[in-house]
């Protein structure tokens, strides 16, 4: 298939496809995708060979939140029945990520609900992040606590905080249909702000809500402008009590095609499987491995994910192996922070022709049948009922 062979072919030069390409994975048809497979996972081969890192959720403050985010089970108005409670001491916090880190997890990631930090928020999350680091030698901690002001990322990364976390979600165009407390230009500054502090963004989006497969380019070359070092892809996980429960519009296929879309347009990033994976991909989930290289391990936030022994299970049936403390996830060129220059590998979306021709020159095949929405499997939807603000071990 011409198509693959070209998108591997620029994607071990770390080039970015054309748009048109990049459409033209989500097109592909069921009796394609382990074609689809086969080619992304020759390029997370490349970059980040067999290893699959395990990232830890740690939600610090549950619930209550005053934003409107349709697909959130703590927003605005949700009738969501899960966990409320307010911020975790640092030592209840320690303990929880402690839970991850002897799992196997390598980076702990902090979570908060609400629109963004106040500056004593900011000081809760930095002693935590000091307990964490105190107790458990070379985690990597990243915040996840909104939308920040100016000088809090710098005051994180001073902390000890070594990431921070705020997703995109879907695209320019159609933000303002999912959230109106805030804009994507909200969303896009504070990444830029974590970037410019010196901690590692982590940006990702949020597949199922509805989208077009435009959408979906639209988010992930955005997200490659923006250049994370981890693009974290959620699948939607329809709770009820939110405006988004009845949005069944994932296929285990579909999913997979997603991924290897975000792989090829961003070959040399930490593309994480987050939330939603148990829901959608199911028992497809080890093909998965073959595209990105992140998991969490154990629970989410708000809703149960699969046993992290069982995640454990999965990696190593599947021929990968987890990612040790002492192993750098980036590659070296990332890693150090410099573009290379043989391809427009960290560069804006501008960069999208390589030299090898014109951009655009590999057609577009006809768009696939679009497969009928996924049934809903509301059984998998589990709300989270132990771990962090619970007196029950956790998952992990």
């Amino acid at each position: 298939m011409d198509l693959l062979n070209t998108l591997v072919d620029k994607g071990l030069r770390r080039e970015l496809p054309s748009r048109e390409e990049a459409l033209a994975v989500l097109a592909t048809s069921d009796d394609e995708i382990l074609d689809v497979v086969a080619a992304a996972g020759k390029v997370r081969r490349q970059w980040f060979g067999r290893r699959v890192k395990l990232n830890y959720l740690v939600n610090l403050k549950s619930g209550l939140c005053p934003e409107d985010c349709s697909y959130c089970s703590q927003r605005l108005g949700s009738k969501a029945e899960i966990l409320k409670y307010t911020w975790l001491k640092p030592d209840e916090a320690s303990k929880a990520a402690a839970a991850g880190v002897a799992g196997g997890a390598k980076r702990v990631c902090l979570v908060a609900s609400g629109r963004g930090p106040t500056d004593r928020d900011v000081d809760r999350v930095s002693e935590t992040i000091g307990a964490i680091k105190e107790q458990n030698e070379g985690v990597e901690v990243c915040a996840c606590l909104g939308l920040l002001s100016d000088g809090q990322a710098e005051r994180l990364r001073g902390a000890g905080a070594d990431a921070y976390n705020h997703n995109l979600n879907t695209s320019e165009a159609t933000y303002a249909g999912i959230t109106k407390t805030h804009t994507y230009a909200d969303r896009v500054d504070t990444v830029q702000k974590a970037h410019a502090a010196g901690l590692s963004a982590c940006s990702g989006l949020i597949a199922g809500m509805g989208e077009s497969d435009e959408d979906l380019v639209d988010v992930v070359y955005a997200l490659r402008e923006l250049d994370p070092d981890s693009v974290p892809v959620n699948f939607l996980i329809p709770f009820e009590g939110t405006p988004l429960a009845k949005e069944w519009n994932l296929t285990p296929q579909r999913c997979l095609r997603i991924l290897a879309m975000v792989r090829f347009v961003c070959p040399d990033v930490e593309v994480r499987i987050a939330g939603g994976r148990e829901v959608h991909l199911r028992s497809m989930q080890p093909l998965a491995l073959h595209l990105a290289n992140s998991i969490f391990l154990g629970d989410y936030l708000t809703s149960e994910g699969q046993a992290g022994k069982a995640d454990l299970d999965m990696i190593a049936d599947a021929g990968f192996e987890v990612e040790g403390a002492g192993q750098v996830t980036l590659p070296e060129h990332r890693a150090g922070g410099v573009c290379g220059s043989e391809a427009a590998a960290c560069g804006s979306a501008a960069e999208a022709c390589g030299s090898g021709g014109a951009c655009g020159s590999h057609a577009a095949p006809e768009p696939a049948e679009v497969p009928e929405a996924s049934e809903a499997r509301t059984d998998l939807v589990a709300v989270r009922r132990r771990g962090a603000g619970t007196d029950l071990a956790p998952n992990a």
